[in-house]
């Protein structure tokens, strides 16, 4: 079998399940798997129950991508590296990735589920042939990366552009905010849970005028205009489950035009972002796909167990 056709293995692992896959590309998956997430023993216990079918069938996999809830230390040169953190996820915290991992013997890339989905829409979807795009995710939390050339970009630890802290008028939203760390944060303010706190609904129960989107919309707008003008992706996505809510993402490009006020009307950004600021391609594949993507790095580079 030739370099090309070793199998992948690759994890997206969420709070409530992790999506497992075998693949010889990002674009030919093999075999499947989900495994709800319980406890890291019974969890990974079904993770290499899985990987032991894939080699049955195909062979032992030659490299692992990880995408996985956090947070999670990326850092590859960190003792703790592949390890997740401070979690409110009961028994996870301190759970490791390369521990449990260890019986595949095999290269190993751990990096967030947000980063993952951005891979994967790099690698195979909205932000296919761009040299750096920005994903963003909008759900139960507020999530957003930046992958330039296929590599995920970081300090020394993933990014938190969730937690930044939009301009917050008390008179028109006196919501105060959920986020247990800074209340009226991006996060505290403009994620599903606060969504359903401050309205009683999520926002596709509103039509597209209602305030409820022109608030939210305005929100997320911080967040776009941070993103261009920190990193100045070719590409910005936008995908979680808030994003369906009809007429959101077009009203978020208004907000996005107005802040820049025509600093910025060149190139990707001239006229009305339709082009610019877009929802993902993949859906729900988003995350196994980066993972994918992972373990075809770590199978080049050779990140070892």
């Amino acid at each position: 079998m030739g370099a090309e056709r070793k199998i992948l293995g690759a994890i997206e692992a969420g709070g409530t399940k992790f999506v497992c896959a075998a693949a010889f590309a990002p674009d030919q998956i093999v075999k499947s798997a989900t495994i709800p997430t319980t406890y890291p023993d019974e969890t990974f216990s079904g993770v290499l129950s899985f990987f032991d079918s894939v080699a049955t069938e195909h062979g032992g996999v030659a490299s692992v991508g990880v995408a996985s809830f956090g947070p999670i230390d990326i850092d590859i040169k960190s003792t703790s590296y592949g390890s997740i953190l401070k979690t409110t996820k009961p028994g996870w915290a301190g759970a490791s990735f390369l521990e449990a991992l260890a019986p595949l013997r095999a290269p190993l890339l751990a990096d967030t589920d947000v980063n993952g989905a951005g891979l994967g829409e790099a690698t195979a979807g909205a932000g296919q042939g761009l040299r750096t795009i920005a994903y963003v995710t909008v759900g139960t939390g507020i999530g957003a990366g930046v992958i330039k050339n296929g590599v995920s970009q970081c300090g020394f630890t993933h990014y938190e552009l969730g937690h930044i802290r939009p301009p917050h008028d008390q008179r028109r939203d006196p919501f105060t905010g959920c986020c247990s760390f800074h209340g009226d944060c991006l996060e505290g303010l403009a994620s599903g849970p606060t969504i359903m706190d401050r309205w009683g609904a999520n926002l596709s129960a509103f039509p597209p005028d209602h305030e409820a989107i022109s608030l939210e919309a305005e929100y997320l707008s911080h967040l776009a205009l941070n993103l261009i003008l920190g990193h100045m992706p070719e590409r910005i996505i936008f995908g979680g489950g808030v994003m369906k809510a009809p007429g959101l993402l077009a009203r978020l490009r208004r907000e996005t035009k107005i802040l820049l006020s025509g600093y910025m009307d060149a190139g990707p950004l001239d006229g009305d972002l339709s082009d610019y600021i877009v929802p993902p391609m993949l859906g729900d594949l988003a995350g196994v796909t980066g993972a994918i993507a992972l373990a075809q790095r770590a199978l080049r580079e050779g990140m070892r167990l």
